[in-house]
Parts: structure tokens; sequence; C-alpha cells
């Protein structure tokens, strides 16, 4: 185990410890380091950076009416409480000149969604790369979420999804653009 796993294993052993659980009994000998590995992981998003996701894979294009990339799964970690929150994040861009290539989408969403976050500023964290790196005219992002914050500690409120969009370029200022997406996106 690396330095940095050892000392992770630990806090979480301590944590269980206080948590009044014998980390010595059969069940939960190795939790600690699972759980040290399961939160690197979690939070992988930090150690990734955008031009490196990318790796130059935007493409010179003649493309210029909306892409849409839609339902990409989403698992991120709210800062508040440490729990999941689950969902999928729906994206559009209208390019100029150039075009990103598929899979970088869902890449741009896990790098940013794999950090503590809250879903409001995922949203807009996700928007902004996509326009960085493609120089779209417009770009457009809906994400959907459960919260398990909201659901299993707190108010327990099992059915509640928290929606949020950000809207640059075209999409905000065009409200024909930003309808043409919304309705692209709805569920059938």
């Amino acid at each position: 185990m690396t330095e940095k796993l050892t000392e992770l294993a630990n806090h979480y052993r301590g944590i269980i410890q206080k948590l009044g659980e014998d980390t010595q009994r059969d069940g939960l000998r190795d939790t600690p380091e699972r759980a040290a590995k399961a939160m690197q992981f979690l939070t992988r998003g930090y150690q990734q950076s955008l031009d490196d996701l990318v790796n130059g894979a935007v493409f010179d294009s003649t493309m210029d009416e909306m892409v849409v990339v839609q339902d990409i799964e989403l698992y991120s970690m709210c800062e508040h409480h440490l729990l999941p929150f689950i969902g999928k994040c729906h994206i559009a861009y209208i390019p100029q000149g150039r075009v990103l290539g598929l899979s970088k989408f869902a890449r741009i969403v896990d790098m940013y969604a794999r950090r503590m976050q809250i879903q409001e500023n995922l949203t807009r964290q996700i928007a902004d790369a996509i326009e960085q790196v493609t120089g779209a005219k417009g770009v457009a992002v809906v994400i959907e979420a459960k919260h398990m914050c909201m659901m299993m500690r707190g108010v327990e409120k099992q059915n509640s999804v928290m929606k949020t969009s950000m809207m640059l370029g075209s999409f905000r200022q065009l409200s024909a653009t930003r309808a043409e997406f919304l309705n692209l996106i709805q569920r059938r």
C-alpha cells in the first residue's frame, strides 16, 4: 500500500472504531483498506486534467447544427455529507468549425463528477469545459440526479430528483435554441 492509502485506511479504521465497531472482526478486518481504495476511486477526478483527458480529440468539421449527447450516467459525492448522488447528464453544443470526440463527453462528465461536489457547480464545470475545448457557439448541460443525502438521512425523501441546467452562448441568448434542446431530451 502507498503511504497515502495507508493513511486513508488508518482514518477509516479510526472512524469505524469511534462508531463502536471492532475493526478486527472478520467482516471488518480489511474494510479500512477497501474503503480507502474506494474513496480514491470515487474521487479520481482530482488526478485528471481537461487537456490530458481530451488528448487532442477535437476535429475540424463543417457541422454547424446542434449535437446532443444524452443520458450520460454520472456518480458523484456530495461535498456536504460525503454521500453519493447519482444521475444522468445531457449535453448539447453547436459546433463552430470543430467537434469533440464522442467518448470525451462522458470522460469530461466523469472527471468533474468524480470529485466532492455539489450538482450546481458540476453542471457549470461541464458546460465551461465543453465550451473551452470546442469553442462552440453554444453549450447546454442538464443534470438530473438523486441525492443519497436527501434519501438516506435528513428528510428521507425517496423520489426527489434535482435538475440543474447551464446554458451558454446561443442556448442562453436564443429561446428557440434552448427550447429545441429541452424538447430533444424530454422523456417519451
